[in-house]
């Protein structure tokens, strides 16, 4: 069984008053937070790496709750997600695949059952690394309003041994939102689409 120590997590959450136009009652909140773990594959090919996904779970449900208590605590708020990750250059791009199912479903499950994919992002970068994760609602992909991303940077990493994982979140769409589209307040179908 593979092990992903932890060795840094990090939460940066952020306001949103205005993006040139009149500032809104009522901020946008984002936030995100990430891990930066010890990659158990690093140096080598792993022709099964599956079952690494059940070992993650854990962190994906940790991460999900500091990024639920950084937005204030109330699941209904939440409105929009996506995850992410960083693998270090002794790494494969896989590698940043094992966070599909531990991130996603951990999210999902916290939020009450969720409708909409997660969007997704990852990528092997070197020391210092940015990452554009995306946003999108989370029980309808066709809501416009909530296309977004965060950029995350874990300043200090990836280290080549490692991996960064993120998970996102946000409560609200965009704040000048006139890009028009399926509303939030408009889903009818609760089929993770419309």
């Amino acid at each position: 069984m593979p092990d992903f120590p932890i060795r840094k997590v990090a939460v940066v959450a952020e306001e949103i008053f205005h993006d040139g136009g009149p500032a809104v009652e009522r901020p946008r909140r984002r936030a995100a937070a990430f891990a930066a773990v010890k990659n158990p594959f690093a140096g080598r090919f792993a022709e099964e790496l599956q079952p690494a996904m059940e070992d993650l779970k854990p962190l994906g449900l940790m991460l999900t709750d500091r990024l639920i208590a950084a937005l204030g605590g109330d699941i209904k708020a939440i409105d929009s997600y996506g995850k992410g990750a960083i693998v270090g250059t002794d790494g494969e791009i896989e590698h940043g695949a094992l966070w599909h199912v531990p991130g996603g479903y951990a999210m999902r499950e916290r939020l009450g059952g969720a409708k909409a994919i997660v969007p997704s992002a990852m990528k092997v970068g070197a020391f210092g690394a940015s990452l554009d994760v995306p946003l999108g609602h989370v029980n309808a992909a066709y809501v416009r309003s909530h296309f977004d991303a965060i950029t995350v940077c874990a300043v200090d990493g990836p280290r080549p041994d490692e991996i960064v994982f993120v998970l996102a979140m946000a409560v609200g769409g965009r704040v000048h939102d006139r890009m028009g589209g399926l509303a939030a307040s408009d889903i009818k179908l609760w089929d993770g689409q419309r």
